[in-house]
């Protein structure tokens, strides 16, 4: 188990140079965002193929790594790829100064996403280690978790996509179907999927390695690169309009909709 970690480290290591150095090169660093989601495919197959354990396991769990992995991939390429530098980064390269600190701050960010890449990629680990031929009932309910958060998210995805494409909604805030019960179901339906993995792992030796990754995943989706960060940068964008959301709009978990107070 120890070579297979240590060749998706190398590998994922490898990615993230080469992305950072594109982001120089046309100095867009957007496509940190595309690398991170990448790496879990590409971690998947290499567990997968290097794996020892029971194979109906492998296979699953990594399709489960896999599928989740592209279809974030394709939905994060139609905004990255040929288009300006995401708010998010431009607002970091306001915030970390000279040149200089900004390509070396951003190469630590970028190599920070491939170690979370490792970590988060602990449950595929161990489950593909696990040589036990019969699935458990926690390995059933971890993968149906993981179907849960997959649909929810590609809903919410769709369901944003469809709003922004209506040109008469420009410069207005998204608040119909799953956006109407929380500013962020994509982030919400991304912790479930996070869960399901956890969930799967359980069953294997070692399984608890995995424990912590939902509670660290959350912590990511609210303090760090998810929500305040998307939140920062859309009330520069929408102001007053996007102000009224927050105050009746679940940030996070699905609620009904609170009345604004007078």
């Amino acid at each position: 188990m120890l070579l297979t970690l240590l060749t998706g480290t190398v590998i994922v290591v490898i990615v993230m140079t080469l992305l950072w150095l594109l982001g120089l090169r046309i100095r867009n660093f957007s496509y940190v965002d595309l690398g991170w989601s990448l790496n879990f495919a590409l971690l998947a197959m290499v567990y997968g193929i290097m794996g020892q354990g029971d194979a109906t396991r492998r296979w699953i769990i990594c399709s489960m790594y896999v599928l989740w992995s592209v279809r974030l991939a394709w939905h994060l390429a139609a905004r990255i790829i040929g288009q300006p530098e995401e708010g998010r980064y431009v607002q970091l390269r306001a915030d970390w100064g000279a040149k200089g600190s900004i390509n070396a701050k951003f190469f630590a960010f970028f190599q920070f996403q491939a170690l979370l890449d490792i970590v988060l990629s602990i449950p595929l680990l161990v489950a593909t280690a696990n040589s036990a031929t019969e699935l458990t009932m926690l390995e059933y309910i971890g993968a149906l978790i993981w179907l849960i958060g997959v649909v929810g998210e590609s809903l919410a995805d769709q369901q944003l996509k469809a709003f922004k494409s209506d040109l008469s909604n420009k410069g207005k805030v998204c608040d119909l179907g799953l956006w109407g019960w929380s500013r962020h179901p994509n982030y919400f339906f991304e912790w479930t999927i996070w869960i399901g993995y956890a969930t799967f792992a359980l069953a294997s030796p070692y399984g608890w390695l995995a424990l912590p990754l939902p509670f660290m995943m959350l912590h990511f989706l609210l303090n760090v690169t998810g929500i305040k960060a998307t939140e920062e940068q859309t009330l520069r964008s929408k102001g007053a309009a996007y102000a009224h959301y927050q105050r009746t709009v679940s940030a996070f978990i699905p609620l009904p909709r609170k009345q604004e107070s007078k």
